[in-house]
């Protein structure tokens, strides 16, 4: 099923989780039982980061460049089949612009076609954009990998094909409720966004926060911006002081000084204590305030939001 027809069939609030793949020839069974953790509360989809192999770029005297990889990091799509057929539940693996050419994004969204995987979050991903590699064009932004699926879910492939199949994947999306830390405004982030629905995005996933009036000010401003698409709320649970640094620094987002003050006062392995606390309060309003999903950014350590979940109401 599509995450645009979970949301819109749902008949109690929905939970879906982000989790990321082993390290290159790590044990996937870790992933396994994280996801066997949360199954009994019904996820409704589950997110699979993907990373850019770490690589080498070499400018050729013909001006072009060469891209020498010497780092990959597979498993995404890998897993995302594993799950889907081991678990039966829907997975919504990360496409990347940045790290990957057009042709190898389209030979990876047929992969998944071929499996049956509906749902796809595409994103740039981190770094600098790439320059086009040995003359293969790339993708520079979000915004442009919408446009190749886009293109696909209408039969329109890079090269010209005889029996081209229509792909139908519904088109995920991030959105920065405090704007991405490259945009030079909120505003212009939201117009962003809006161009992504033009283009073909079906919903969006937020960044994380931690005051749920940052959500419902962004929401609002969606909305008169003309954003119709679902946005889901995306959160994370801190579970040590050093969180309280590193969140705000990567991930430009703020974290309330009431929330500090929590952590703070309490011995560190309290924290997490803390962390969850705050973020069951967060489900709860968001919930009785009409959002219909949250989504948990939670990678492999699904500990906390098990017991946070053990205390919500989810009909």
């Amino acid at each position: 099923m599509k995450v645009i027809e979970h949301l819109a069939n749902a008949t109690r609030p929905l939970v879906s989780v982000e989790i990321i793949p082993p390290r290159r020839g790590g044990d996937v069974q870790r992933i396994y039982d994280a996801v066997a953790s949360i199954m009994p509360f019904d996820p409704p989809f589950i997110d699979i980061t993907s990373h850019a192999g770490e690589a080498v770029w070499d400018e050729l005297p013909d001006g072009t460049w060469r891209r020498r990889v010497t780092r990959k990091a597979p498993g995404t799509f890998g897993l995302c089949a594993a799950i889907k057929h081991r678990f039966g539940v829907d997975p919504v693996p990360h496409v990347l612009a940045n790290g990957f050419t057009r042709e190898e994004t389209e030979d990876a969204l047929i992969e998944l076609n071929y499996l049956g995987i509906e749902n796809v979050l595409l994103i740039r991903g981190d770094g600098d954009p790439r320059p086009p590699v040995d003359g293969r064009s790339v993708n520079q932004t979000g915004l442009d990998l919408v446009r190749q699926v886009s293109a696909m879910n209408r039969g329109v492939y890079l090269e010209e094909l005889l029996e081209a199949t229509a792909t139908d994947f519904c088109i995920g999306v991030a959105a920065y409720p405090e704007k991405h830390v490259e945009a030079p405004n909120l505003e212009r982030d939201i117009a962003v966004l809006l161009e992504k629905q033009r283009a073909g995005a079906d919903y969006a996933v937020t960044q994380i926060f931690y005051d749920n009036e940052v959500y419902f000010r962004f929401l609002k401003a969606c909305r008169d911006a003309g954003v119709t698409i679902p946005i889901v709320p995306g959160l994370k649970i801190l579970t040590r002081p050093e969180q309280l640094r590193i969140v705000p620094k990567h991930f430009g987002v703020t974290v309330p000084e009431p929330l500090v003050a929590e952590v703070t006062a309490v011995p560190p392995e309290r924290a997490v204590d803390v962390g969850i606390g705050w973020a069951l309060e967060q489900t709860r309003e968001l919930f009785e305030r009409g959002v219909p999903s949250v989504h948990f950014y939670v990678m492999q350590n699904t500990r906390p939001l098990v017991r946070l979940l053990e205390q919500l109401d989810l009909g």
